[in-house]
């Protein structure tokens, strides 16, 4: 817990101001019946009209008095609970944002979501309670006992007798919550992951007419979510009745034995009001204690969610880059006898031995089937994973002597799936460059080939796009991606099989663009396509994470059987389709 002091320290005056503000309202309880019993055994049977309305008016000014402490210390409270959350959320979202993509992989988006909301509140209820609760239910409890107890300590032992009986209720009931919390927060995780697919994927469920499976999907969800979160709430269901039940047969035994003591004069009415009304504050106390313990049960089980995502090792960090202040310049890339695994405790290898070199402004194509580790060979440029074996250099330096920052931003690459923000096309388009003057933006949309259909919009470059660019076909999305790619004027180009849904014709007024705004940068594209990449000054041919073949297209066409193959096997489909 100590993790989270630091989220406390800038607000402590709020934490320390609010439970003491608290404290006010526990002494105006603890006096009130006091003060009540006086003018029941006092003011009433002398008929002292005036001692009723002095004792009435202390009255009025303790009640005064509750309320300031009560709102003061309830806003305390929410001020210092909201601010904690937000620091912490603040931390946990910059966290996750120095995932590699090897810590991504270890978690879902839902859970992260989850744990970036639901048990980020969690932990703000429970400050809030505590804030509120922790001082004021020990102090009401102990006050009220120690009231009690000077009155009439005869009568107090019926509190001593039902008090054990409680305790071991709470005990009982927070060993049994505990797990099930637990349980409910990773059927949260299920649930979110399931709408968030659903949602996201809605376009490609209603195409393939699977409404009907993943309504069931989600419902399955949801219905074992509602059933762990039963499972749990029937911890809160049982306690609530037995406090009950236990703080109105007190009571009643109070009020039983208490009322034969004033018949028989030992003990006076105004006395057996207060007493009563301590009794009640003492179970009312034990209640609140009783909550604050269940709400603290859910709340762990937050905290060793949160906990476990601040602790993750970040298997990727530049913390031993011996050169933090170089940049990309050239763009020269080099690989050395580079081995790569996703899982390390396997020995498959995903790349196996890969070496060759890309001199500044050549463009290299990477060519191979589907799983042959195209993708994961280009991820290593930029250190969105390490090599387990070999090196991976820029400008004869190796990767991991750059820092992250100033080694990705001379590197410009287009995933294998093309993201768009919501908000507009510019919007999108600066995340090359934020401080990009507008000629250049049109420059870099024009080598795109991006402007033709950006200028056919009503709005032009503001036009708003959807989550995930959805109101732009898929075609349109590519050309957007490489429009912001161009306009970061990167060193190093990777393009992984983003122009797949753009035509041919398309496709190759993008790479003659590519010889002017990018010249002297270094081209990596990875096709299916050979089409793509047969102007390239040097041709990988990768099969089961080897390099099976290197050269220029006609050396490749004389010298190596797959790349014939595959460029054989692509004309015959070209026919095929010219003669339909």
């Amino acid at each position: 817990m100590k993790r989270y002091g630091k989220y406390i320290k800038p607000y402590w005056p709020f934490f320390l101001v609010g439970p003491l503000l608290m404290l006010t309202e526990v002494v105006g309880e603890v006096l009130m019946p006091s003060m009540m019993a006086d003018i029941i055994n006092t003011g009433v049977p002398d008929g002292n009209t005036g001692f009723i309305v002095r004792q009435g008016l202390m009255m009025v000014g303790v009640a005064i008095m509750m309320l300031i402490g009560g709102v003061g210390g309830n806003y305390c409270a929410c001020r210092a609970s909201a601010s904690f959350a937000s620091d912490l959320r603040h931390d946990l979202y910059h966290k996750v944002q120095g995932f590699s993509f090897a810590n991504l992989d270890t978690y879902t988006t839902g859970s992260l979501v989850t744990r970036l909301t639901n048990d980020v509140t969690q932990l703000q209820n429970v400050v809030r309670m505590a804030m509120i609760m922790l001082l004021r239910a020990p102090g009401m409890l102990i006050g009220a006992i120690i009231m009690a107890v000077s009155m009439n300590p005869g009568l107090a032992l019926v509190i001593a007798a039902v008090l054990p009986v409680l305790i071991i209720a709470i005990v009982i009931v927070i060993r049994i919550g505990f797990p099930r919390f637990t349980i409910m927060q990773k059927k949260i995780d299920s649930l979110n992951s399931t709408i968030q697919e659903g949602l996201t994927n809605i376009r490609v469920i209603k195409s393939f007419v699977r409404s009907g499976h993943e309504i069931k999907r989600f419902g399955d969800a949801n219905r074992d979510l509602k059933e762990s979160s039963l499972k749990a709430m029937k911890v809160m269901i049982a306690i609530m009745p037995v406090m009950t039940f236990t703080m109105n047969f007190t009571t009643l035994a109070v009020v039983w034995f208490g009322g034969q003591q004033v018949i028989v004069g030992d003990m006076l009415v105004g006395d057996l009001t207060a007493f009563t009304t301590y009794v009640t504050q003492i179970l009312m106390s034990l209640m609140m204690l009783s909550m604050i313990l269940l709400q603290s049960s859910r709340a762990m089980a937050s905290v060793r969610r949160i906990t476990e995502v601040l602790e993750t090792e970040v298997d990727l960090t530049d913390d031993k880059a011996g050169d933090r202040d170089r940049t990309v310049e050239k763009g020269k890339i080099e690989f050395r006898h580079v081995s790569f695994r996703y899982y390390k405790n396997r020995e498959e290898k995903v790349l196996d031995d890969i070496t060759f070199t890309a001199n500044p402004g050549e463009t290299v194509g990477i060519i191979g089937s589907t799983g042959s580790g195209k993708s994961s060979l280009v991820q290593l440029i930029p250190r969105l994973y390490d090599a387990d074996e070999g090196q991976v250099l820029v400008d004869d330096v190796d990767v991991k002597e750059y820092s992250l920052y100033h080694l990705r931003e001379g590197v410009g690459m287009v995933l294998q799936k093309n993201v768009l923000f919501s908000g507009t096309i510019e919007e999108n388009l600066r995340w090359g460059q934020e401080d990009a003057g507008e000629e250049e933006l049109l420059r870099a949309s024009r080598a795109a080939q991006a402007d033709p259909f950006v200028q056919s919009f009503p709005d032009g470059y503001q036009t708003e796009l959807g989550q995930g660019g959805v109101n732009v076909s898929g075609g349109q999305k590519q050309r957007l991606c490489i429009a912001r790619a161009l306009l970061k004027k990167p060193r190093i180009l990777i393009l992984d099989d983003s122009t797949s849904a753009v035509d041919t014709a398309t496709e190759a007024r993008i790479r003659e663009a590519f010889a002017t705004t990018l010249k002297d940068s270094t081209k990596v594209i990875i096709a299916q396509r050979v089409s793509s990449v047969k102007d390239a000054d040097r041709i990988l041919v990768l099969e089961e994470g080897r390099i099976t073949g290197m050269g220029t297209h006609e050396e490749l066409l004389r010298e190596n059987e797959e790349y014939r193959e595959i460029c054989e096997s692509q004309m015959a489909q070209q026919k095929e389709a010219q003669a339909v």
